[in-house]
């Protein structure tokens, strides 16, 4: 019979880390020590604690009953499940001392679910409602979350358009975690996710699927009341039928170990090695076989140094392979075959902006990394993806300055004096003054930006590099501009970056040559600034109104004939024909009114009613919309005249019938006066020749 031991059965680093400083404060502390319930899900570790004085508490209140005035008595220690702002506050309250051992992975939870929350977030925790870690996260969120448990949880929510961020209780399974955030699709549109399962967990959860479907026996080894290791079980019956769970091993079944040939073993978080080690030794005396993976010591079992035997040994500055087992929206975990996995953060896996890390990572990918740190104080080995992309580029690098070849670098960080740009891991110094062939203001709109460069000057000892833009952009901004001053004519079409804007027009660029757009050519309506039409850095396509090589200078339009509204109005309308029209402004002559946007027609002050009008104003209000008819039209020099009193006069206010009869008798008789001068007039002039 072979017996196959998980790597990563026992106690993860969160729980390690608080069962160790409970451990210390025994040696070194001779006040009361209080474990905010108990300090992990393991009976047997929480009766030897019990046995030593450790008293457990499920409620800060019950320490009045037990030692009566608290005040400035005792440590009370805060287990890896972490808890709500309220105990912080009771704890302060009391006087008591705060041994703080929130596991660090769930300390993220809960800054995380706070920032969201107060970003506006609805927080959605999937995981046991009734889980202490999932009552301490809910309480970083004023205890307003949805806990959801299954996809049938998900469907009594209601559908809404708020928006939501989505974390995970650390111990729960990749699938459910899957399986509920695809239902969640359904019902919210705005949904921000993090993946906070812990690293160690998934790698767990891995080990166990795997081993379940080789072996012909799984032992589970855990406390009844770990949530982790009850997953464990799940995971394991999907692919072995025969899956037990124990908490020591007196609880083994009875196993025919001649039908036997492969059991596999692996343990919850909360599981301490010697419990573990009792039970590989049970089954070893079972078969009196060597086991998988560890050595025999004088016939005797050493867990703790097999499995460290089973382990590679890595050190600060190596480069080794791993492969992803997990990650969330800033990390990527490694699984190394090391005793602890490696942690790769986001600013060390790539400097790609806004890059996609569900889209772009994969688990089960193999990755070479850079080994930064063996312990980053958490337990977990620090990694860098960039340093070895680094390394291998600096030989492109070094032929690229040879060569003078240009490379493609994002901009990183601003310093003083510059930007720092990155080249596959390689960092790159770019001055502010090459950074553009113009004066740039503000070195930040350059972060995250993909710039040409070329470099001019290289420190191989040091490892120092300088790069330039600028060079790049005058090369071919010369390049361009000969070819243009050698091909330009007047009509000719280009397509150009806005460049500047000033208040008599817009700059562009039109391929190493600059050309004014004036601002009466930028719109057939008129504009009070360049602004309202374009901003710097459109691409507009322009064409050439007139040139002047010898002083470099291009006059360029940008309206389109077609967009022009006089040949629209001409298209539209003809003499005789009625229209609304809207008034725009009043002259002492008549009223200017709109016909379609952009063309202006004049309805004389004669042409608005039958009867005399001293001003347009007492007719007529800006803004109002009247009928007329176009008397006169000529498109060509851009004049539209319109009546109002042919299709509806529109008599001034207060005059009686009577009054208007008398005026129109007397427009009457000096029309036929002037009319008779003229014709005597006419007749002297004839009769003098």
């Amino acid at each position: 019979m072979e017996i196959i031991i998980a790597k990563s059965a026992g106690f993860c680093f969160g729980v390690d880390n608080a069962v160790k400083k409970v451990y210390e404060m025994l040696k070194t502390n001779n006040k009361q020590i209080y474990t905010f319930g108990p300090i992990i899900h393991n009976e047997q570790v929480v009766n030897y604690l019990r046995e030593k004085g450790v008293r457990i508490i499920k409620d800060i209140n019950d320490l009045d009953d037990i030692d009566g005035n608290i005040d400035g008595k005792g440590h009370i220690v805060i287990r890896a499940h972490g808890v709500t702002p309220i105990i912080y506050k009771k704890i302060k309250d009391k006087g008591l001392i705060l041994e703080d051992a929130t596991c660090p992975y769930v300390k993220k939870i809960h800054n995380l679910v706070e920032e969201k929350s107060n970003e506006g977030y609805r927080i959605i925790i999937v995981g046991d409602k009734n889980h202490p870690e999932v009552i301490g996260i809910n309480g970083w969120c004023n205890n307003n979350a949805y806990i959801i448990n299954s996809v049938d949880d998900v469907k009594l929510i209601k559908k809404t358009d708020e928006k939501v961020c989505v974390v995970a209780q650390t111990t729960i399974t990749k699938d459910r975690w899957h399986e509920i955030n695809e239902c969640l699709k359904e019902k919210f549109e705005n949904i921000l996710k993090f993946d906070t399962i812990c690293s160690a967990t998934s790698k767990r959860q891995s080990e166990v699927e795997e081993i379940s479907k080789t072996v012909d026996v799984m032992i589970i080894i855990g406390d009844r009341n770990s949530s982790n290791t009850q997953k464990l079980c799940d995971i394991s019956k999907k692919h072995c039928a025969m899956t037990f769970k124990v908490e020591t091993s007196a609880d083994l079944p009875q196993i025919d170990v001649e039908k036997i040939k492969k059991i596999g073993i692996s343990a919850g978080a909360s599981t301490p090695d010697w419990v573990i080690e009792e039970v590989i030794k049970k089954m070893s005396e079972l078969n009196n076989q060597e086991v998988t993976k560890n050595e025999e010591n004088n016939g005797e079992i050493n867990f703790a140094d097999a499995l460290e035997d089973s382990f590679v040994r890595i050190q600060a500055g190596d480069i080794i392979k791993g492969k992803v087992i997990g990650f969330n929206a800033n990390e990527v975990f490694v699984d190394l075959g090391y005793k602890a996995d490696g942690i790769i953060s986001l600013e060390e896996y790539t400097d790609i902006p806004d890059f996609q890390i569900e889209k772009e990572v994969k688990i089960g990918d193999e990755i070479e990394v850079f080994v930064q740190q063996i312990n980053d104080g958490e337990g977990n080995v620090r990694l860098s993806k960039k340093q070895v992309e680094a390394n291998k580029a600096w030989e492109e690098v070094e032929k690229a300055y040879e060569d003078k070849t240009p490379l493609k670098a994002i901009v990183i960080e601003v310093v003083n004096g510059g930007v720092v740009a990155s080249y596959k891991g390689v960092r790159i110094f770019v001055p502010g003054s090459q950074l553009s062939d113009r004066y740039v203001k503000d070195l930040r709109e350059y972060l995250k930006r993909t710039i040409e460069l070329r470099l001019i000057d290289f420190n191989e000892k040091r490892r120092k590099l300088v790069g330039s833009a600028r060079v790049i952009l005058e090369e071919r901004k010369e390049k361009a501009s000969k070819e243009i001053w050698g091909n330009i004519e007047v009509g000719k079409s280009y397509s150009g970056v806005v460049k500047s804007l000033t208040k008599f027009g817009a700059f562009v660029d039109i391929g190493g040559v600059d050309g004014l757009i004036h601002v009466s050519e930028l719109s057939w309506s008129r504009i009070d600034h360049p602004s309202e039409i374009l901003k710097v850095g459109d691409t507009v396509e322009v064409h050439v109104l007139e040139f002047d090589k010898d002083k470099k200078k291009i006059s360029l339009g940008y309206r389109k004939q077609e967009d022009n509204p006089w040949v629209k109005v001409g298209q539209m309308y003809k003499e005789g024909v009625i229209v609304t029209v809207k008034v725009l402004r009043m002259t002492p002559f008549g009223a200017f009114v709109e016909i379609i946007e952009g063309v202006d027609g004049l309805v004389h002050i004669s042409q608005i009613s039958n009867k005399r009008i001293a001003k347009v104003e007492d007719v007529l209000e800006v803004g109002m919309e009247v009928d007329a008819k176009i008397i006169e039209m000529d498109v060509e020099n851009k004049k539209i005249n319109l009546s109002i009193k042919e299709v509806k006069p529109i008599d001034p206010p207060g005059d009686s019938t009577e009054e208007a009869k008398e005026e129109n008798k007397e427009e009457t008789e000096v029309t036929e006066h002037k009319e008779e001068m003229e014709v005597t007039l006419a007749d002297v002039v004839k009769t003098s020749e």
